[in-house]
């Protein structure tokens, strides 16, 4: 890995959508348009982070979406030119630290099976493949991985309720 790059992870505000919705142009196929990214501001169950240079500009940025005791990954992207320089891994720190501090059963999200760098990172945080969505992606149309990271608490070990049939 190259050099850390050094960012201030901050809530997402409507400052950042400019440049958070031109991220999601750059990396995504099938981007999240600025609407859709302001409409998370108002969400209460989400949580948008955005990692900012020295400058304040946005690097970086991740989504979470939580319901009940379960936290859903939306979106992680790094600009190009900063990957590889711990930007992501920052903003999944703040969210899995996040997870167990509010005793969330597990975090999950999809990938494209063909990103081999973000696989790669999940994996560095405790995330294991979970299951597939068969052709979740277009453009090109790829199935997903389903990647969790389950906790050691939570209605799932017994102490609540949970399913016992649930792996």
């Amino acid at each position: 890995m190259e050099q850390r790059k050094q960012v201030r992870i901050v809530p997402m505000n409507a400052d950042h959508l400019d440049e958070i919705a031109a991220l999601e142009r750059v990396c995504f196929s099938a981007p999240w348009s600025r609407a859709m990214l302001a409409e998370e501001l108002d969400n209460a169950c989400s949580a948008f982070l955005a990692a900012l240079d020295e400058d304040g500009h946005v690097v970086g940025y991740a989504g979470l979406q939580v319901v009940l005791d379960e936290g859903y990954i939306t979106n992680v992207a790094v600009r190009p030119e900063d990957r590889q320089k711990g930007v992501a891994s920052q903003l999944l720190k703040v969210f899995i630290d996040f997870a167990r501090g509010n005793r969330l059963a597990f975090l999950t999200l999809e990938v494209r099976p063909s990103n081999t760098a973000a696989i790669v990172l999940y994996g560095r945080h405790g995330f294991r493949t979970a299951g597939r969505r068969k052709n979740y992606y277009e453009h090109p149309k790829e199935d997903a991985l389903i990647m969790t990271l389950e906790f050691d608490y939570g209605t799932e070990n017994g102490d609540g309720g949970g399913d016992p049939g649930r792996v």
